[in-house]
This record gives structure tokens, C-alpha cells and sequence, in this order.
């Protein structure tokens, strides 16, 4: 870990400075100039630009929050399980598999056609949302159990035990993307946000009416992220059920990487925003995906407590999409994907993997925040 240091408080790394992007450092620096900000700001491994605060940063406050360094998919994350399959109780062709996979849960901007059965407690909360998204519950309740696209992914893979898992990435759907969206406007206007260092960091207060509708609708969506990988997780595994019917599963592993919680850090109760970074708290296990062609890792935590008890949420990009469409092709994708049975066409380009940090790097530089449990590579990746 390197300290950087900021006007308020400081920065601390598990990056090299010299290889966080200058923008990021400056979203960096902005966040620590912010008057609510508490003890420190943490930087992890994987840091890189995003709007208002970077994507691999750890933010504490007191009595205040900014709904932008949550982000627009609020409660996005990870979910993964253990299977009793090996290799070779898959077929020679995933592709059949991977098409399977695909009918069941759909991606992109597809739905279901009958909507997944949920929680009636959550849908019963809807009602209590603010009033701006009561018309998009049809919606929500049709895209409960569906991946959405970027860089959201369905994944088998295999450990070095030859033992396979199913993993996948996902978030809070359009739902979680309005509510984020009006309450990132509504905090925008609010008179305390007018000498901010970037607008797009603006907080909700402690307090005020704005924070209690934010904190319910925040908690909502994060309820509707989880619930929603949970439903992805039971498809998938009715699929591999009907090609392997004596098929058995682990318990599921689930973390959060886009989310606030309310914590106990240096002895005071702050609100931590964790912004494509996971709770890593000792013993607590945990997911840090590579790209479509390199590995990824099932992790314990190590209760870190200069990290916030954090960790990288994966390798990060090291470059926008734009760049790794303009960089890299069709040719280029299918050379870095080689082995994995997946989407090898234009629409997926800059989901390359060279497009994403080095995940080798990413895991050495946080060493004293988790500890690998299970490495895992990609055989089968299903993108939106």
C-alpha cells in the first residue's frame, strides 16, 4: 500500500500512482477533498476512471453518502457455486450448452416472458419506492433472473482440481439504473453540492428527507441485485440438471461490488461505499473475476482494516471500450478466447481481455486483503 497525499484526507493504494490513469487520480483526489470524507480514501488494485468516483475505490463518510461513487448499478456483483462435475462429465461441444444456457436466462435487453417468482416482501416494498419508478414494476418483475449486458457474463469454469463451477456477473437491472439516475439528479440540485470539486460527487446529508428516500431505495435495489443473481444461479442449474442429472452443488458464494453499508471502521459508525471493490472481512468469501480469457478467483478475506476490509472486485479495465474497439478486432478476439466456448463476433470487442489489467498483477497487489481459495478458468462464457 503507497499513501497519496490529499487535502482533507489521504489516499491510500494497493496501485502504483504511477500506473493509476491521471484522470482517476484527480476523481481520487476530489473524493478526498470532500468535507464528509472519513479517515482515508482506499484505492484498490484494480482502479481505474468512472463517473464522479473511480471504479476500485472505497469511500467512508460520516453522516453523508453520494450516490454516484455507489454508481448506476447499484448492488451489482458476483455469485458463483461448486459443482460435483469434472471435465469429463462435460461434453466435447459446449456450445450446445452455452445455447441452453441462453434460452433460459436471457441477456441483452431480453426479459422473461413470465416473470421469475421473487420475494412478495420485496415486491410488497416496491410500493414504498420513490414515486418516479411505480410505473416500471411490470419490468422489473419481468427482468428478475436476467444478465443485462456489458460486461455482465454467465461463466463455467474449472479449478485446478478439474472441478467445475458456474459463475456469473450481474446488477440491478433498469431498476437499479433509474433509481440511481434520479437520485444522482435530485442530490445534483441541493444547495450544499454547489462548491463541490466535480458536481457528480454530490452527497445526501444525515438527516434531511433526501437521505431517508435514498438510503430505502438504495437498500431496495441491493435486495433486487442479489435476489436477481439468485434466480440466474437456480436456471443455470436446472440446465446443467437436465445434462447431468446427478449433477450436485456447493453452497453459492455472494458478494456485492457496487454498494453502500453501514460499518464500524477505526472505532466510529460510517457509511462505506464500496464502488467495484468487495467486502473482504476475515474469513469472508469472495470473487475476483479476470476476462473472458484469463482466470479468476474465489477468495477469503483478510479483514484488512486499512482497506475498510476491502478488496478488488476484479482486474479492471485498463481502457474504455471506444479504445478497445478501435485497438483490437474480430481476429484479435477470437486469438485472446481461445479454448473458451463464447461469443466471438464484433459486438463483444471490447470485452477482449486485453482490454482489462493484468488479473496476475491485480491479486499480488493485494496480498494482505484476501487469500485464494479456488483459482478458476473459463471454458464457457455467455455475454449479453
Amino acid at each position: 500500500m503507497q499513501r497519496i497525499k490529499g487535502d482533507k484526507v489521504d489516499i491510500w493504494a494497493w496501485a502504483d500512482p504511477k500506473q493509476i490513469e491521471s484522470v482517476a487520480l484527480d476523481q481520487l483526489r476530489n473524493v478526498a477533498r470532500l468535507p464528509w470524507v472519513f479517515h482515508h480514501v482506499a484505492a484498490m488494485p484494480d482502479v481505474h476512471f468512472g463517473k464522479g468516483a473511480t471504479v476500485g475505490s472505497v469511500i467512508a463518510m460520516k453522516g453523508a453518502v453520494s450516490p454516484a461513487a455507489v454508481g448506476v448499478d447499484i448492488g451489482c456483483g458476483m455469485a458463483a457455486v461448486r459443482t460435483s462435475l469434472t471435465s469429463h462429465d462435460l461434453p466435447d461441444s459446449l456450445h450446445g450448452l452455452r445455447s441452453e444456457i441462453e434460452r433460459a436466462i436471457p441477456v441483452g435487453f431480453e426479459s422473461h416472458k413470465r416473470p421469475v417468482q421473487g420475494d412478495p416482501r420485496m415486491w410488497e416494498d416496491f410500493q414504498e419506492l420513490t414515486a418516479a419508478v411505480r410505473d416500471l414494476e411490470s419490468k422489473a418483475r419481468h427482468q428478475l433472473g436476467t444478465l443485462g449486458g456489458g460486461n455482465h457474463f454467465i461463466e463455467l469454469c474449472l479449478d485446478t482440481e478439474d472441478r467445475a463451477w458456474l459463475m456469473l456477473h450481474s446488477g440491478s437491472r433498469n431498476i437499479g439504473k433509474s433509481l440511481a439516475e434520479i437520485h444522482i439528479g435530485r442530490a445534483k440540485k441541493l444547495a450544499h453540492n454547489r462548491d463541490l470539486p466535480d458536481r457528480d460527487l454530490a452527497v445526501f446529508l444525515a438527516g434531511t428527507r433526501e437521505m431517508q428516500e435514498y438510503r430505502r431505495d438504495l437498500f431496495w435495489a441491493q435486495r433486487y441485485a442479489r435476489a436477481n443473481r439468485e434466480a440466474m444461479l437456480h436456471l443455470y442449474q436446472e440446465v446443467l440438471r437436465r445434462l447431468r442429472p446427478q449433477v450436485g452443488f456447493g453452497e453459492a458464494v455472494h458478494c456485492h461490488h457496487n454498494y453502500v453499508a453501514e460499518e464500524v471502521h477505526f472505532g466510529e459508525e460510517v457509511l462505506v461505499t464500496r464502488k467495484g471493490a468487495i467486502r473482504a472481512g476475515r474469513g469472508e468469501l469472495g470473487i475476483v473475476p479476470g476476462s473472458m480469457g484469463t482466470r479468476s478467483y474465489i477468495v477469503r478475506g483478510l479483514g484488512n482494516r486499512d482497506s475498510f476490509e476491502s478488496a478488488s472486485h476484479g482486474a479492471g479495465r485498463r481502457m474504455s471500450r471506444g479504445e478497445a474497439k478501435r485497438r483490437y478486432s474480430v481476429n484479435d478476439l477470437r486469438e485472446q478466447t481461445k479454448g473458451v466456448e463464447c461469443r466471438k463476433d464484433g459486438g463483444v470487442v471490447d470485452e477482449i481481455p486485453a482490454a482489462y489489467k493484468d488479473i496476475g498483477q491485480v491479486m499480488e497487489q493485494q496480498k494482505d486483503l484476501v487469500e485464494v481459495v479456488a483459482e478458476l478458468r473459463q471454458v464457457l462464457c455467455v455475454k449479453g
